[in-house]
């Protein structure tokens, strides 16, 4: 902090020093010379001479920047604030900048793992907003072993005090963790500074620059395995983790929305953020929320469910989990599989994709097209001839769009082929029974082109795992 103000005072900034703390540490003294100090405010209490930052003298003198050392320090009782922190957020106020220090073990939302990590509770905290709203946070990282020779040359406490210190909190066991802790919270703060950079600049993620977990907690064909694997993947990764839910105009039925709040729940109480947005199309609007925070992986749930719309929504290949590894180009996607015993998801939690008129008209334009070939071709051809051209079109809309465009077009060209090549003509009777083979086959041949057509999909699918970054991770 003072080799700071001391670089800023050569560059011409007017630079004053409110509050300073030696502890008679001869190489922090020699810093003070050729900084301006604010005196000191003399202040009794229970009969003893204390000295404190005079908060109003540094305001009256109106530098530009003030270094203002122990940003946890609790002032002496009778002064205007209980905390040095609460002092600094008055300069700042004030449109005074504002250089301080602070150790990692002070910081609130860290208090219980410190206390955990060395089996004393730290007294004097500072509130995270107060690290969080900071231009910039400098760590000063020191190995364990450095800092406790320093500790040995007398250069942070007196010799007496030092030994002690050396075998309880500074323990080199005690430091490394506080120094992983104070590495992660400055990793935080600086992909923190990175999302709003990218947001201000509409830059379009994922940057990597560090891991981000995100679990789509509205693909409900997961459970609490879905929640545990997003937090053991995030510990791995040492790396913040959000539990999202795209929250439709859908109807949910009282159990959803009681299993809903029982996952949110859960996730809360693994520490995940948790988020809920609006939005139409779960899939499009996971994929671009994950954009806007620079998620680097999503975690969703392999799709299941019970009887034949499950396989259904499989053969269509348009369950919301397949719909966001479409979308999620340059997202790893990790899809975790239920874990046995859980209980199977309920119908109305499913969320499907939602419906598009599209194919079904693109289909029905198809058959019509054939119609019309298949009027030209029966002036030349024989009729066994003439359903060629329908089989085609359904073979075509079942490569182009799935299962249910296709047999939407097999009904179409089963209602064409009969009403205008089988006799009698221009009705829906069919006065062979042989005729009816034909009118099977229209169905096979969607059924089975669909079947070749997601196979195909899975293959490719398979083969391009790699490149696509989707891994199918077992829970």
């Amino acid at each position: 902090m003072l080799t700071v103000a001391h670089q800023l005072q050569r560059d011409g900034v007017d630079v004053v020093i409110g509050v300073v703390e030696t502890h008679g540490r001869a190489e922090t003294a020699a810093l003070v010379n050729g900084l301006e100090l604010v005196p000191l405010r003399t202040m009794t209490y229970r009969d003893r001479m204390a000295q404190e930052m005079d908060l109003d003298a540094v305001l009256r003198r109106a530098p530009c920047v003030a270094a203002v050392d122990e940003l946890a320090h609790t002032n002496v009782p009778g002064s205007r604030h209980p905390k040095r922190w609460m002092d600094v957020e008055e300069l700042l106020a004030a449109g005074i900048d504002v250089l301080t220090t602070v150790n990692i073990q002070h910081l609130e939302s860290l208090n219980d793992i410190v206390a955990s990590i060395t089996r004393i509770r730290v007294r004097e905290t500072v509130p995270d907003h107060v690290i969080g709203d900071a231009d910039e946070v400098e760590l000063i990282d020191l190995t364990p072993n450095d800092l406790l020779q320093r500790m040995r040359d007398g250069k942070i406490y007196a010799e007496h005090t030092a030994g002690r210190a050396m075998l309880h909190y500074f323990s080199p066991g005690n430091l490394t963790a506080l120094r992983e802790l104070a590495l992660r919270q400055t990793a935080q703060q600086v992909d923190a500074q990175l999302v709003d950079h990218m947001k201000a600049n509409a830059i379009v993620g994922p940057w990597a620059a560090g891991e981000r977990i995100m679990v789509c907690l509205t693909l409900q064909d997961g459970d609490a395995s879905l929640l545990r694997y997003g937090k053991r993947l995030a510990d791995h990764l040492h790396a913040p983790w959000i539990v999202l839910h795209v929250e439709t105009n859908r109807d949910l039925s009282d159990a959803a929305r009681a299993t809903m709040a029982s996952q949110m729940h859960l996730a809360q109480s693994l520490g995940a953020e948790l988020v809920t947005i609006p939005g139409q199309d779960v899939a499009l609007d996971a994929v671009a929320y994950a954009r806007t925070q620079n998620v680097t992986q999503i975690v969703a749930a392999h799709p299941v469910g019970r009887g034949w719309s499950a396989r259904v929504r499989q053969w269509l290949g348009r369950s919301t989990t397949e719909r966001l590894i479409q979308f999620a180009q340059g997202f790893p996607v990790h899809v975790v599989p239920r874990s046995p015993g859980e209980n199977a998801p309920t119908e109305q939690l499913l969320n499907i994709a939602p419906f598009t008129a599209r194919p079904y008209v693109v289909g029905t334009l198809i058959v019509l097209g054939a119609l019309v070939v298949a009027l030209l071709l029966r002036q030349s051809f024989e009729v066994s001839n003439v359903s060629l051209a329908f089989l085609t079109a359904i073979l075509g809309v079942a490569v182009a769009y799935g299962l249910w465009p296709s047999l939407w077009a097999s009904l179409m060209a089963m209602l064409c082929f009969n009403f205008f090549f089988l006799p009698p003509f221009y009705t829906l009777t069919i006065a062979a029974p042989d005729n009816v083979v034909a009118l099977f086959f229209f169905l096979v041949t969607a059924l089975i082109a669909t079947a070749c057509r997601q196979l195909s999909r899975m293959m490719i699918e398979a083969n391009c795992t790699a490149a696509r970054k989707v891994d199918f991770s077992l829970s």
